[in-house]
């Protein structure tokens, strides 16, 4: 079987950008080819067709390989809900909350979990790319890791090494691995890519040499600062951090407050591209802008925690203002149910037992269950566009609001809420904006026009692009020779 696998130097220097853009090159060339993460911790996550969740960038190289995502591609995922608490996810679906050296002292044996995926995916394709989490160098949790090496090696997948250049020191990153690894996992390593270069390759091409000697692995290609990769959904908050630049003829303002356990947050991704928005994601310590126009509460790993969250950051003051002026809300998942009047988890699902009063701009209530909705979900909005997108929560949510349902969803009927003036919203469905019909008449009522495209032929197109210039800057012959692919024409 032919298999690939990424690794890095360190978390974000991109490698899930790395497996797409090359899932992506492979599929273009005939090849049936699969993503694989043995182990992914992330709060953005996506739903499969059999009903389960994988990491959210799983399920775009799933995408790029023109695949339906599935539960093996991920069988390990774990969605912080504290700093030192997690809840873990195996093939798709809850197990429970873990503390973080609890999980860490059991994780070995999820290795026949993930080997057992993994092999099921390889059985059906010609090709597996997987991807590694944060570093092999971390050596302290080498023992019962099953994310990098301990997968590779009992996988028998060879390994690519990537160091983000971006971040500088990517020469001691590269060597200081070679450095500290074992070995054996030293030799599992097959060479090494170097990621986000910007500016002129010659001025690199010693420092490519010092490492190949440094390290005695094989130099597989610089890639440059992918711009294209903008358009793909991120995994991680830190990009939330990166505003774009403002852009003349922006006539509507959104601004999402980043809760500390914020999920799903590329649910935004399509408003974000809207040439006539401005989209905002406020951090801690800054007050909600008083002149948006639109104020969506987005999704929560941990709802209660953020609602006291938002609340210490003085945003219900700022959010109580902006109604008043006439301003609009959207909630969407862990934001609807803070948009009601209270919410409680009597059974402790997300930590402590326990109740909050909401917001109160919603006439609705939650109760937190041990049973989690995941699924995917068609319909259409009230004005009668279609829309395709996927449910994730945990919660029941009733109240005299929904009688103005936001939704209308195949198989499932009216689903959401609204206040009895139309400006205050909530839903459970991520995924909302992706059809290009839905967020045109969504940013009407707004006063705003949309360039009307499906944010999926957005992705589709960028990963195309990203395809072509890993074809033009690594050296794919190489790469389809350690993969064990045969006959492969680069």
């Amino acid at each position: 079987m032919a298999a690939l696998m990424l690794q890095g130097c360190g978390s974000d220097v991109g490698k899930s950008v790395l497996v797409a853009g090359l899932c992506r090159l492979f599929a273009n060339r005939g090849l049936t080819v699969r993503p694989f993460k043995p182990q992914n911790m992330s709060n953005n996550a996506a739903v499969t067709a059999e009903g389960g969740e994988i990491g959210r960038a799983q399920a775009l190289q799933a995408l790029a390989c023109r695949a339906p995502p599935s539960v093996d591609m991920n069988p390990v995922l774990i969605k912080p809900q504290s700093d030192r608490s997690a809840q873990i996810v195996v093939r798709g679906q809850m197990i429970g909350a873990q503390e973080a050296s609890a999980y860490q002292r059991r994780k070995a044996a999820l290795l026949s979990v993930v080997l057992e995926s993994y092999q099921r995916l390889a059985a059906g394709c010609d090709l597996v790319v997987v991807e590694g989490a944060g570093s092999p160098a971390e050596i302290n949790l080498r023992a019962g890791d099953i994310a990098n090496m301990g997968f590779a090696l009992a996988a028998r997948v060879p390994v690519v090494l990537v160091g983000d250049i971006d971040r500088g020191h990517v020469i001691a990153a590269l060597a200081g691995a070679k450095a500290v690894l074992s070995d054996d996992d030293s030799r599992a390593i097959k060479g090494f890519i170097i990621n986000k270069f910007r500016g002129d390759p010659d001025l690199f091409e010693r420092g490519r040499q010092m490492i190949a000697d440094l390290t005695g692995w094989p130099d597989l290609g610089l890639v440059p600062w992918l711009v294209a990769a903008s358009r793909l959904p991120a995994e991680d908050a830190v990009v939330l951090q990166q505003p774009g630049p403002a852009a003349a003829g922006q006539r509507l303002k959104i601004a999402v407050p980043m809760f500390s356990r914020i999920a799903n947050f590329d649910d935004f991704d399509p408003l974000r591209a809207e040439p006539q928005v401005s989209l905002e994601f406020v951090p801690p310590g800054q007050a909600l802008p008083g002149d948006a126009d639109l104020v969506i509460l987005p999704g929560s790993k941990a709802t209660l925690a953020d609602l006291a969250f938002l609340r210490a950051q003085g945003w219900d003051i700022d959010l109580f203002a902006h109604v008043r002026r006439g301003g609009r809300v959207l909630g969407v998942c862990g934001g609807y149910q803070m948009l009601g009047r209270r919410i409680a988890d009597p059974q402790g699902i997300e930590g402590a037992p326990g109740e909050a009063a909401g917001l109160g701009l919603l006439e609705v209530e939650t109760v937190l269950t041990a049973e989690k909705t995941l699924r995917p979900v068609t319909g259409r909005s009230r004005d009668g566009a279609p829309l395709t997108g996927y449910e994730m929560h945990v919660g029941i949510t009733t109240g005299a609001d929904l009688a103005r349902p936001v939704l209308q969803l195949d198989g499932e009927g009216p689903h959401g809420a609204s206040s009895a003036d139309g400006r205050i919203l909530g839903v459970y469905v991520h995924g909302l904006f992706d059809s290009g019909a839905l967020r045109t008449t969504f940013l009407a009522e707004l006063g705003a026009r949309s360039d009307g495209l499906d944010h999926g032929a957005r992705v589709d197109q960028a990963l195309d692009e990203i395809a072509g210039q890993l074809a033009e800057h690594l050296d794919i012959a190489s790469l389809a020779r350690i993969a064990g692919l045969k006959d492969f024409a680069a």
